[in-house]
């Protein structure tokens, strides 16, 4: 009997009681339809995340592996930046050296105007025109009269030289 017994007490443990306590001594099945759905969403849920997870590492390890189209990709961008900053450099190089030149020329004429103005400067200095005039008067050269001064009319943007005798008006 005590064999027995033994048994029956060992079938209890194995047995897994399905109840909880609420409360004081009401006694219920374990675990509501509600609470069995949550958990099992709950489960999905987290094997869906660690497979997820899984994904996205192979998909990062396979996305850091560099392949030889992209090396090729990367030193044509790189080469051809470098020819782009070097044709830069040249061209802005050149911009510079021109401004240069342009500089001393602008100095050069600002040079010559100074002396040309110098020189005319002088050269109205130098001519004394009443001596002329007196000079001029002792030679027999008189003051035009009224009737031999002619009048043209010329436009604006427009000039006259005379190259002979102007023709008597008669």
């Amino acid at each position: 009997m005590a064999n027995e017994s033994r048994n029956h007490t060992r079938r209890k443990e194995n047995l897994k009681t399905n109840y909880y306590i609420d409360g004081n001594t009401v006694r219920r099945l374990e675990g509501e339809p509600e609470e069995r759905r949550q958990r099992a969403l709950e489960k999905e849920r987290a094997q869906k995340r660690r497979q997820n997870r899984r994904a996205a590492k192979r998909n990062q390890e396979r996305e850091q592996r560099i392949n030889l189209g992209y090396v090729a990709f990367c030193s044509t961008a790189v080469i051809l930046l470098g020819v782009v900053c070097g044709a830069y450099i040249h061209f802005q190089s050149d911009i510079i050296n021109k401004t240069k030149v342009i500089s001393s020329l602008e100095s050069q004429i600002v040079d010559l105007r100074a002396d040309n103005d110098a020189a005319l400067k002088r050269i109205e200095l130098s001519t004394d025109l009443d001596a002329i005039k007196e000079q001029a008067l002792s030679f027999g050269m008189k003051y035009a009269a009224p009737d031999q001064i002619f009048y043209y009319s010329v436009q604006d943007n427009d000039y006259m030289n005379q190259y002979s005798d102007i023709p008597d008006s008669e």
